[in-house]
């Protein structure tokens, strides 16, 4: 088979399934920078992000198959780096059992805010705080679906964002 960057999702993941090699690789290929950019996210550690990639890659190569194609290959993929990065960070970490309060405040960042500054802040949060704020305001998940992922109530969802909004703007203050 050609292997070209106009090679098909089908057809890639037809050849993935045939056990192709050269496919595996070029979906692997085609997703692990951007997969890699999530995992770190949400990891806040190099070497856990390295670990989260290469067992999410093992994850979707075995479950190929279950692809139902209801989504893009992209987003299926980005759904087990995130769960498998989520299970990394669990073992590591409970989350706080914060009070149900409702928060939902707008944070008004500014125009010329650094983006390695803000990265830099946003790795420095608690590891709950963080995986909270990277889902939804970085990802666009809901806290329906973060509570959901995280195995915690929506209420301990908007009060980890909220706190988690809260250390970024005493961080940056400054700035």
């Amino acid at each position: 088979m050609l292997y070209t960057t106009s090679m098909t999702e089908a057809d890639l993941i037809s050849a993935c399934l045939s056990n192709d090699r050269l496919a595996q690789k070029k979906l692997y290929d085609r997703y692990c920078n951007a997969m890699y950019t999530v995992a770190y996210r949400i990891t806040g550690d190099f070497e856990l992000a390295n670990d989260v990639l290469q067992e999410a890659f093992i994850k979707i190569f075995r479950g190929l198959d279950k692809f139902r194609q209801e989504s893009s290959l992209g987003a299926w993929i980005k759904t087990i780096v995130i769960r498998t990065a989520l299970s990394k960070i669990k073992q590591r970490h409970t989350y706080e059992a914060l009070d149900n309060q409702h928060y939902e405040q707008a944070v008004n960042w500014g125009h010329s805010l650094d983006v390695e500054y803000l990265e830099k802040a946003i790795q420095a949060l608690p590891e709950g705080y963080r995986a909270v704020f990277v889902l939804i305001e970085i990802e666009g998940y809901s806290h329906k679906e973060v509570a959901e992922l995280l195995n915690i109530s929506v209420g301990t969802s908007k009060s980890q964002l909220f706190h988690a909004k809260k250390r970024l703007r005493e961080a940056l203050k400054d700035y």
